[in-house]
């Protein structure tokens, strides 16, 4: 589950404000520019090392995202095209599928959403955007965009260049096509059998929602053949969604595999692509999602792939005329983490493993499988950036988790050393270009909202790169956050939480506690988060705000993230539960019959839960988008942390699930839901709905007409805050 986090993690001002402080309204939260300024979006290094190319919001709409690019030797950022250069006039127009893609991705923004440098030359990109495909030159005489398909009604999506840029694969209509580059050549066809629960070379639901794998083909790297994915979704059940507007209602079906239910049949093949000749890849049938899948410089196709209950990731490769082989399998009796960390090095594979109960970087000899271990960091590696010569870059946890730096450590082994720039109470995290020479590194810290720079490594100094500058008044805001020492409710491991406190100090005063509470995801950390400004309202509006990560998230040892294994709705709201009974004995000033909760996604069910106990502490809590019933959610997440349902009769389901607790409602509680959620379907708030009717019990709720999970949109957004702010003066009443 790819969980909306940004309301959940706050940044806020290194230094102290003015005394008196302009006040901030929430009109200004929610306008545009944003008080953090904005970053470069989907930010990349050419493949020949001169440019970076990024997304950045039209000066006229901010809603619109335009493909620009800059020197890396420095100079001034340049506007290669947008979307109105191409339509004119004309609407963009998006399928339900591409808005579902998009949504995978948590793209909300129209325009240009993404795009790919085509060859190693540094001469052209290429982008899709209404239903066709655009190339755009770089040459002496400027960008020059040029249209390569004239049939906006097929929509071609995922497009992606050889890597000598001569042609290109796209998919249509469920179908593979490769178009030349040459001058007057027309597409040809791969493959045939597509339909509508049919396709070759997309992600499905499951893999893009829960595995963060969004592709479904990889060209070789001779550019010969392609590594596709075949998904077939006739077995899937239909979940027919009612997108419910002010002036309509839209009947969407949607291909959903509900916890138990059948998943998509994923298969991979190679195929050729001057002939269209398909070579299969076969697994066994233990084999449920294929996580990964590449080639190594052999052209040696490989995936990986999880069995249905993930406690077993095992990465197999596919030598042309032999057996598939597995090289190595990682296995864990709760479950095993999906990740990115496989590269080929002079001295075997890279892989990140937890086997050693905190995850760390090993090398697997790829003929014997025998491993090595490379790191051996005091917290968790976070995540392979790039294999140089003789090094490797990595991120990795500091301060228990709320920090995050970048390292390299020497192939053969040895102390790793963090990457100048190092800092305490940051978060720092990288992308490299092809031969991990040059780093894009995203640094932000308290105060300091995310900037983007480009540094050669072993060279001093580092080149800015484009972006919206915060606003001046952010300044104003500033809030420095007290780190509290909170115990989970096993009165022995520390959780991370941070205490701000209200503009006005003294007084009793009530408290907002924002936590997540599930797994995969930390909200408490040195890092910027774009939402802090509400804090910064909240705390003006003479409330309290503290953060909590409980057991079971992430950037921890093993025995910490796996708090959640057959238990939702324990651990977290135990320790949610002692956190709130613990505050008023760290803080002082804090009332403890005026606490309140707010959540969303993961933790608005953890809100609504909090609400459901004869025991809850909370005076009063807003829950978005919450999950209320897990049989209604996708297979490979909750069937990762919950087992299979049996019906929903399986025990952890049933203390899990929502609805047969709505009789112990008994304080505040507001439901916010969006009716067009692909993700948290609608159906999950009006369960809890009508279980709650059912029990005679009153509560607040919101609707938001044809909006998705995130409830998008600054009009909405500025709504949702006003809503939030009238629950909680009514039932926290901060003083005046």
């Amino acid at each position: 589950m790819k969980i909306l986090l940004t309301l959940l993690v706050a940044a806020c001002a290194t230094s102290a404000a003015a005394a008196q402080p302009p006040a901030l309204t929430l009109e200004r939260i929610t306008a545009d520019p944003p008080l953090a300024g904005r970053l470069p979006r989907q930010a990349e290094i050419s493949p020949g090392g001169q440019w970076v190319s990024f997304l950045r919001p039209s000066a006229a709409d901010s809603e619109v995202l335009e493909l620009w690019a800059q020197p890396s030797s420095g100079g001034e950022p340049r506007k290669l095209v947008a979307a109105a250069d191409l339509l004119g006039s004309a609407a963009q127009q998006l399928s339900e599928a591409e808005k579902m893609a998009l949504e995978r991705q948590r793209i909300t923004q129209r325009g240009i959403t993404g795009y790919q440098w085509c060859g190693s030359d540094d001469s052209a990109l290429l982008f899709p955007l209404s239903g066709d495909l655009y190339l755009v030159r770089l040459g002496t005489n400027g960008p020059q965009a040029l249209r390569l398909t004239n049939t906006p009604d097929a929509p071609k999506r995922d497009p992606r260049c050889t890597p000598d840029g001569k042609r290109l694969a796209y998919v249509q209509g469920g179908n593979l096509f490769v178009l030349p580059l040459s001058e007057g050549s027309q597409p040809r066809q791969l493959t045939a059998d597509g339909s509508d629960t049919l396709s070759w070379g997309l992600a499905d639901f499951i893999a893009a929602e829960e595995l963060a794998r969004q592709r479904g083909y990889w060209w070789s790297k001779d550019g010969q053949s392609l590594l596709a994915l075949r998904v077939d979704e006739s077995a899937v059940a239909v979940k027919t969604r009612a997108q419910i507007f002010a002036d309509r209602t839209a009947m969407t079906a949607q291909r959903y595999p509900a916890a138990g239910a059948a998943n998509a049949k994923v298969s991979a093949f190679v195929i050729d692509a001057a002939t269209g000749q398909q070579r299969a890849l076969p697994l066994p049938g233990t084999a449920e999602y294929i996580s990964r899948a590449g080639w190594f410089a052999d052209g040696t196709p490989w995936l990986q792939w999880f069995t249905r209950d993930q406690t077993r990731l095992t990465l197999t490769e596919f030598k042309p005329g032999g057996a598939p082989r597995d090289i190595t399998v990682e296995t864990d009796a709760a479950w095993v983490e999906t990740h990115d960390d496989l590269a080929e090095t002079p001295r075997g594979l890279l892989w990140s493993s937890e086997a050693s109960g905190r995850r760390q970087l090993v090398l697997i000899d790829r003929a014997s499988g025998k491993r090595s271990p490379l790191t051996q960091q005091a917290e968790p590696v976070a995540q392979l950036v790039c294999v140089g010569e003789r090094s490797v870059v990595f991120t990795a946890a500091t301060d228990r988790g709320k920090g995050q730096e970048l390292y390299a450590v020497p192939l053969t082994g040895g102390q790793a050393q963090a990457l100048p720039g190092a800092a305490e109470r940051h978060k720092r995290e990288a992308k490299a270009d092809v031969g991990c020479k040059s780093l894009l590194i995203t640094r932000s810290a308290w105060g300091q909202p995310p900037q983007l720079e480009l540094r050669t490594l072993g060279r001093d100094g580092a080149i800015a790169l484009a972006g919206d500058a915060p606003a001046a008044e952010l300044k104003a805001y500033a809030n420095t956050p007290r780190a509290v020492d909170l115990l989970a409710a096993d009165g022995r491991t520390p959780l991370n939480a941070f205490f701000f406190a209200p503009r006005r100090e003294g007084a009793r005063h009530p408290v907002i506690v924002l936590a997540y509470g599930g797994p995969g995801a930390s909200t408490v950390h040195w890092g910027w988060g774009r939402d802090m400004p509400l804090i910064a309202y909240w705390q003006q509006r003479g409330y309290g705000v503290l953060m909590l990560d409980t057991r079971g998230m992430e950037h921890r040892d093993r025995e910490f993230t796996r708090a959640h294994h057959r238990a939702f709705g324990q651990v977290e709201v135990a320790d949610l539960f002692a956190a709130a009974r613990q505050l008023p004995a760290r803080v002082p000033g804090v009332d403890p019959a005026r606490i309140g909760f707010f959540g969303w996604s993961y933790g608005g069910y953890l809100g609504a839960r909090a609400m459901l106990d004869a025991d809850t502490p909370f005076a009063a809590a807003v829950a978005v988008a919450p999950v209320t019933d897990w049989t209604l959610y996708d297979t490979a997440y909750t069937e990762r942390y919950l087992g299979m349902p049996d019906g929903g009769k399986a025990p952890t389901y049933a203390s899990a699930n929502l609805p047969p607790r709505a009789s112990l409602l008994s304080k505040p509680l507001l439901l916010v839901h969006g009716t067009a959620d692909d993700n948290v379907l609608f159906e999950h708030t009006l369960r809890l709905v009508e279980a709650l009717q059912n029990a005679s019990k009153t509560f607040d709720l919101q609707i938001y007409p044809g909006k998705a999970h995130g409830i998008a949109g600054r009009a909405a957004r500025l709504h949702l805050y006003r809503t939030m702010d009238a629950f909680f003066e009514r039932h926290l009443k901060p003083a005046p």
